[in-house]
């Protein structure tokens, strides 16, 4: 479902990104296919000195279909950030690739804490989050982190995954379930 990121995938995920279904919502925008690859060395190269976690989501074949990364981490936390090709929304994939990457985070590298900034204008993202049992709506409880994200005017919702919320829910149901919807963070 999920593995590190690497240049050989990024033809086809260059493809599904300039979507303009997806495109609007993407965090590292490339208006070309050479800036792209140029974004993705910069990637691979942040992921070896700590900054930012990237894998790419696969299809049940091993195709890639989108990617999944972790930015700004600094203090155990950091923002994620999601998306899938326009073909693969609605299909299932946005979950189970959240629950690999929670699950990687969480237990295998030492995040604590997961924030979700998601514009208020993208209710399919918003109402995705708020189906998720460990996601919780941040803007009063984080609120130095949400006027940051929120500086030149309210953009942003956020959101945050506990690791000890999504531990519970994880040991209570034994996997994260429901909801094929996407989440679209940007």
């Amino acid at each position: 479902m999920l593995k590190k990121r690497d240049l050989h995938d990024s033809h086809e995920l260059y493809e599904l990104m300039t979507h303009p279904d997806v495109f609007p919502f993407v965090r590292q925008k490339a208006y070309s296919y050479e800036e792209f690859l140029f974004i993705t060395k910069q990637t691979l190269e942040a992921e070896e000195r700590g900054e930012v976690i990237s894998r790419t989501i696969l299809d049940e074949w091993g195709s890639p279909i989108g990617t999944i990364n972790l930015y700004d981490i600094e203090d155990k936390a950091g923002f994620l950030g999601t998306w899938i090709g326009k073909p693969f929304h609605g299909k299932g994939y946005n979950v189970p690739a959240k629950d690999a990457f929670f699950q990687e985070l969480f237990y295998e590298i030492g995040i604590e804490t997961v924030f979700m900034r998601i514009r208020k204008v993208n209710i399919r993202s918003i109402k995705a989050a708020e189906k998720l049992p460990y996601v919780v709506k941040a803007n009063e409880t984080r609120e130095s982190i949400y006027e940051q994200l929120n500086a030149d005017g309210e953009v942003y919702d956020l959101y945050e995954i506990p690791k000890d919320l999504y531990s519970l829910h994880y040991m209570r149901n034994g996997s994260v379930q429901d909801d094929s919807s996407q989440l679209l963070e940007a």
